[in-house]
């Protein structure tokens, strides 16, 4: 059996046997390749010399190739300072896989151009193609809508959806001069970055929809979007680390909103496969309480939590956009992570939340 192909990830290498074998392919860990390698093993008893460990637990090849009789693969783990590589011949590949024929979960989507329209350009009525994209992919990117957010709401009612009032008031004017809403005094109405969250994850329904409507962009290019699949991401940590899952789902955790004239507490997982109405996601860290673990489970917690996080802060796992004045963006709360970068001067988007009318 020889190798025909490979396909480096970041977590592990796919190795594709010859055409017509069996197994197609078999996936392995880099870390498992790294405490695998022949280098360190005795050269006269041919025993390890090297505990695992001993080894970076995050190895990063600097080259990683197939030899030229395809009969075994070639990686430069960078660490000898003779030079030497570490081979893997593609029968002994194929005796030790443990994934072989693996099929995995693919990352969180980010190609903008599958979730932005044309306003001017659309073959139904926008009501419904917001609706209809929603259920599809989550979020739905229009450009050159116009500056009427109540004709917005309007046509985006019209299909089932209703405005939810929240303790900022019906419509948020997120800007940093804010003088229409209440309850101001949270990330939202400042000019700082705000990493991926969703909102309300303290309410026991938060709402279902959000609409940022741009009235006008930083003018320094800064306020740029970032929006993440996190139903995605989910399965994606799932097929990559089952434990750090599990914990996600099953370990409850406390989201707490303290401002001025506002108060709220809620205790629950952060991935939530069985909320009423399907998945749901609560992910705020600038709400999250303390956490509060047994001592000998809380190391474990934070791998996992910051696992996921690591995950989703990755841009290549992200939809990233700029807004301009008349486009909006909007998006199921319950299954994407939303953020913002920083900007100076002066930049305005209308918020409105909407949920279902059944």
């Amino acid at each position: 059996m020889s190798i025909a192909r490979i396909e480096p990830h970041d977590d592990f290498l796919r190795v594709h046997f010859t055409p017509g074998e069996s197994p197609r392919h078999a996936d392995f860990h880099w870390f498992w390749l790294r405490h695998n390698s022949e280098l360190d093993r005795h050269p006269l008893t041919r025993e390890r010399i090297v505990c695992s460990s001993e080894l970076p637990l995050d190895p990063q090849p600097r080259t990683v190739r197939i030899a030229e009789d395809t009969q075994a693969l070639d990686i430069d783990w960078g660490d000898r300072a003779d030079g030497q590589v570490s081979r893997y011949a593609s029968d002994w590949l194929l005796t030790h896989a443990y994934a072989a024929d693996r099929a995995h979960a693919p990352p969180p989507p980010s190609d903008v151009s599958t979730i932005a329209v044309d306003a001017a350009r659309l073959e139904e009525p926008l009501g419904r193609t917001v609706v209809k994209t929603l259920a599809r992919t989550g979020l739905l990117v229009v450009r050159g809508f116009g500056l009427d957010t109540e004709a917005l709401i309007d046509l985006i009612g019209k299909e089932g959806l209703s405005v939810i009032g929240t303790h900022f008031g019906r419509i948020e004017d997120l800007r940093t001069d804010n003088t229409t809403n209440q309850n101001t005094d949270q990330l939202g109405y400042t000019d700082s970055a705000i990493q991926l969250h969703t909102d309300q994850p303290f309410l026991d329904r938060p709402p279902r929809y959000q609409l940022l409507h741009c009235q006008q962009p930083a003018a320094n290019g800064g306020g740029a979007n970032a929006v993440v699949d996190a139903l995605a991401a989910a399965h994606y940590l799932a097929d990559l680390d089952r434990p750090a899952f599990e914990l996600l789902r099953s370990v409850p955790v406390t989201f707490h909103r303290k401002q001025k004239s506002f108060e709220r507490v809620l205790v629950s997982p952060i991935l939530d496969f069985d909320a009423p109405g399907g998945f749901r996601i609560r992910y705020s860290y600038f709400t999250l309480a303390p956490h509060k673990r047994p001592f000998a489970e809380m190391e474990a917690w934070y791998r996992a939590y910051n696992r996921f996080a690591r995950l989703v802060r990755d841009e290549r796992h992200q939809y990233r956009f700029q807004l301009q004045a008349g486009d909006f963006l909007i998006y199921d709360n319950w299954r994407m992570l939303h953020a913002r970068t920083a900007f100076t001067g002066a930049r305005w988007l209308r918020g409105v939340y909407f949920d279902t009318t059944a």
